[in-house]
């Protein structure tokens, strides 16, 4: 069954500050826009299916042989080919609340969802390993998590991989990696050698800019990537997307720059939120998660009006993607009217804090 967050209505698109889908608020680089410019005059032929250029680029960018890579049309596309591979009438493991697209893609793949429940907005790897049974051929771990920001570090990555017997794959997502600013957040790809049954998931749509031109890759034991290959699409990454992402691993310097000025109002954000009385998780993602429980519509349907864009879970809370700060501006502005507003009955309820 589809469980999807639902975007809020109130402001027309014009007004609207898009700060609920965890994009990159900042324009691509010139030399993308020169790089896709010029490859889209070859767009009568169809693209690499390989994607070679762009697998070589990403072996040698994380020292694995390109056998090692998977290149899809963003690492969605990527996630539902793990998800085929674990076949249908199997189980899948994974933490919720988390990304919505996993029981998703379970439902439309006959695969049996067992959704272990966050404890203190993370995951409860203890928890998730005691869920894994006979019949559970995957386990899917977001890290960051999304909507919440949360972050595993490697160490209790590694107890939790140890419980893990070798007939089921994890796969574990790190869309946001980049966000990361704590020492422990190396990326799962230094424990790949060490697990064979582990494969890494990243994107160039967040902190690369190229949402629009879904690409992403996996990272993982050869003999996984190859049975992944068989099962994604050929041409889905079109020739633009591929020698944009190539270009954006040229300019990474340039591109994680800019992640550095998200992350600073990340922390800027959080801080008026956590000032204002509203509960918000310590994020390693670009978004940050305010818990709100029954509050949770009245406060997206408040920021609507004032022309925000949040992204809705009914009854459990709102994610907030980081945006220009003049678009956090007037979510901030808008939050805490709203909370001086409603501050006599949350603030004796609890429901912020």
């Amino acid at each position: 069954m589809r469980e999807a967050a639902r975007p809020i209505a109130g402001a027309s698109h014009a007004a609207t500050r898009p700060l609920s889908r965890n994009e990159s608020p900042y324009g691509p680089l010139p030399d993308i826009v020169a790089t896709v410019a010029a490859s889209s005059r070859d767009v009568n032929r169809y693209p690499d299916p390989a994607c070679t250029d762009l697998t070589l680029a990403l072996a040698r960018r994380h020292g694995v042989e390109p056998d090692r890579v998977a290149v899809g049309a963003g690492s969605c596309a990527l996630l539902q080919a793990v998800f085929q591979l674990a076949g249908p009438g199997a189980t899948a493991v994974y933490a919720w609340r988390s990304f919505e697209y996993y029981p998703i893609l379970a439902g439309h793949l006959g695969i049996h969802s067992e959704r272990v429940p966050l404890a203190d907005d993370g995951h409860d790897l203890a928890a998730m390993a005691d869920r894994i049974t006979a019949t559970t051929r995957l386990v899917v771990i977001c890290n960051p998590n999304n909507p919440t920001g949360t972050l595993l570090d490697l160490d209790r990555l590694r107890g939790f991989l140890d419980r893990v017997p070798p007939t089921c794959l994890v796969a574990l997502d790190e869309a946001y990696f980049e966000y990361v600013d704590e020492p422990v957040g190396t990326g799962g790809l230094a424990l790949c050698d060490r697990y064979p049954n582990l494969v890494v998931l990243r994107t160039f749509s967040k902190a690369y800019g190229l949402a629009g031109l879904r690409v992403g890759y996996l990272i993982g034991a050869a003999r996984i990537v190859a049975s992944l290959r068989e099962m994604t699409l050929p041409y889905a990454v079109s020739g633009p997307a591929q020698h944009a992402a190539v270009a954006a691993l040229a300019l990474e310097d340039v591109l994680l720059a800019r992640v550095r000025q998200t992350i600073a109002e990340r922390n800027r954000v959080r801080a008026a939120l956590l000032a204002d009385g509203f509960a918000v998780p310590a994020s390693q993602a670009n978004f940050l998660w305010l818990r709100l429980g029954e509050n949770t519509g009245p406060f997206g349907g408040w920021c609507a009006r004032a022309g925000v864009e949040l992204r809705v879970f009914d009854g459990e809370g709102v994610r907030m993607s980081l945006g220009s700060p003049s678009d956090n501006d007037a979510f901030l502005a808008a939050a805490h009217r709203w909370r001086v507003r409603n501050a006599p009955e949350l603030l004796t309820t609890g429901a912020l804090r």
